[in-house]
């Protein structure tokens, strides 16, 4: 795995040493996991199709002993993260979604885990600071000191294979719902689809795994004087959501030893953008704190 963490076109910044590991990463079925336009770019940046055979998920999970997966495919891969899914109900493996494909927030999905006593968290995980949670916060802000917001709209841009994977615009479907959703649901009434746009916006080769957010809000407060608001954060992209994903594995398996199963939505409406159920982020982190504490289910 350390090999691996420090091949190309990986370009995170080093945290710290990573010991040798004996811990092997293989390949599963591509599917829609890979947007062909990747391989027009510089091969020392981006996805080469392997030539190995990929493996058998299931028997995978089972032969390794994991009680949970956790899922970081690209953007777009709809039909790989529906094979990762089954395989999880076909195993007793919990499901982590941390990508905008929805299967823990589609009651059908969490029926499913629900029936057979699997816990899962989903979808699409929320950075520790990132352009999401910010923009969550400020709208809400916005909200509870009675400023209307008139439109807003959230830019970013990164040099990492996520980005690159995100100019194929047709696989950005799910991902602008999932992130539209995110802001219009701590606004009372949502704007209209015309005056919100939240998405990526370019690939900058030379950023690596640097992401760059711009935010912009425009809104009318007391006598219908003009608030207009202007954010640029600046973030390490791939990091960013790890200790978010390390709260939702705790979580999970909290679950598991309590023989909880299907949508777990206190730390899905903390640790994701587009949750079952959405809830403001303090009272998600309070419910999520009584979850811990055994007070509440889930």
């Amino acid at each position: 795995m350390d090999v691996a963490l420090k091949a190309k076109p990986n370009c995170v910044i080093e945290l710290h040493d990573i010991p040798r590991s004996k811990v092997k990463v293989q390949m599963g079925p591509i599917l829609d996991g890979y947007s062909e336009h990747m391989g027009e770019y510089p091969t020392d940046r981006t996805f080469l199709v392997a030539k190995q055979k990929p493996i058998n998920i299931e028997r995978a999970l089972k032969d390794s002993g994991a009680e949970i997966l956790l899922n970081y495919l690209p953007v777009g891969s709809e039909e790989a993260t529906r094979h990762y899914a089954e395989a999880c109900l076909k195993t007793g493996v919990s499901f982590i979604n941390c990508m905008p494909v929805f299967i823990v927030s589609d009651p059908e999905w969490a029926k499913r885990f629900e029936d057979k006593r699997i816990p899962c968290i989903g979808d699409d995980i929320k950075a520790q600071i990132g352009a999401t949670i910010v923009h969550r916060t400020l709208t809400k802000l916005f909200s509870d000191r009675g400023v209307k917001i008139d439109r807003t709209y959230q830019l970013n841009t990164g040099g990492n294979t996520d980005f690159l994977n995100m100019l194929n615009r047709k696989r950005l479907k799910s991902k602008k719902i999932s992130k539209t959703a995110a802001v219009q649901s701590q606004l009372l009434s949502p704007l209209e689809d015309e005056n919100i746009h939240i998405g990526p916006s370019d690939y900058v080769p030379w950023q690596n795994d640097n992401k760059v957010c711009y935010l912009r809000m425009e809104g009318r407060g007391f006598g219908g004087f003009p608030v207009n608001l202007e954010l640029r954060l600046s973030v390490e992209d791939s990091p960013n959501s790890a200790g978010v994903a390390i709260d939702a594995i705790r979580c999970c398996r909290l679950a598991r030893d309590r023989h909880i199963g299907g949508p777990l939505t206190s730390i899905a409406a903390y640790s994701m953008k587009h949750p079952p159920k959405q809830i403001p982020d303090n009272e998600a982190k309070e419910l999520v704190s009584k979850f811990i504490h055994g007070i509440c289910q889930r």
